[in-house]
């Protein structure tokens, strides 16, 4: 019997060898390339219950779900001779399963370099003020770029954002007086606009009061009744100038 049960434990264990081998379950986001002998057997296949041929089939498993994939600072020099670190994030999946693994050798560390290098070569042709400014602009001209490049590739680049862009310590304090300045420029601008108005306003109530004399009395008038609701230790009245008008009048004849 002890000569029986090691062929047969053998037996057994060769048979969920194979079963394990056969066997692959595949999750909704996976497909699977399967290569027979060498060469890829037919179109991807997945998801669910994959049967294999042990030694001869051997299978490649891809993640159809979006990948993110973050870019390290690099180092770039803006086309006003501005040098900066700036780092960003892909946003990017597979489309393609049998490209991605027959026409290039490793999809995300390719992905991951291009992205680095159209990263300053795209930034290295823009000045600071639009790095800064324009920000979407040279995000959707990076994810174009990079799609394009990677299309042979099976891969769909969705988005690209930079992050964060590090200026140098003397260019933050540039920027710091720059934008002072135009505060107090606007500042300026704000308050002669309003002394234009005001004096504008003015101009036209001068006028008005010089066509009907009564109008002044009334606003003489309005005058004394806010001085005294005042708290006033001294009231100057002021005489309307027709009251004394008639006794300049006789004194110079």
């Amino acid at each position: 019997m002890a000569f029986l049960s090691i062929p047969f434990l053998f037996i057994v264990v060769i048979v969920i060898f194979f079963l394990f081998s056969a066997i692959k379950i595949l999750n909704e986001y996976e497909r699977g390339v399967i290569f027979r002998l060498g060469r890829v057997l037919g179109t991807p296949k997945g998801p669910g219950l994959i049967i294999l041929i042990p030694i001869i089939d051997r299978m490649v498993k891809v993640s159809l779900r979006t990948v993110v994939l973050d870019i390290p600072p690099q180092d770039v020099i803006t086309r006003d001779n501005v040098s900066i670190k700036v780092n960003a994030v892909v946003y990017f999946r597979v489309v393609d399963p049998l490209k991605c693994i027959i026409d290039v050798e490793n999809f995300l560390y390719a992905t991951s370099q291009l992205s680095q290098t159209t990263l300053r070569s795209v930034l290295g042709q823009a000045e600071l003020d639009e790095l800064l400014s324009h920000r979407e602009q040279l995000n959707d001209r990076l994810q174009e770029i990079l799609d394009t490049h990677t299309e042979s590739w099976g891969i769909k680049v969705s988005t690209v954002e930079v992050k964060n862009v590090d200026l140098p310590q003397e260019m933050q304090r540039a920027i710091a007086r720059q934008a002072e300045a135009e505060r107090e420029r606007r500042a300026k601008i704000i308050s002669a606009e309003g002394e234009f108005q005001a004096a504008t306003k003015l101009a036209e109530a001068s006028d008005i009061l010089a066509r009907s004399p009564m109008s002044l009395q009334l606003r003489y008038l309005q005058t004394l009744i806010e001085i005294s609701t005042e708290k006033n230790s001294t009231i100057i009245f002021p005489l309307p100038i027709d009251l004394i008008k008639i006794f300049v009048d006789k004194l110079t004849k």
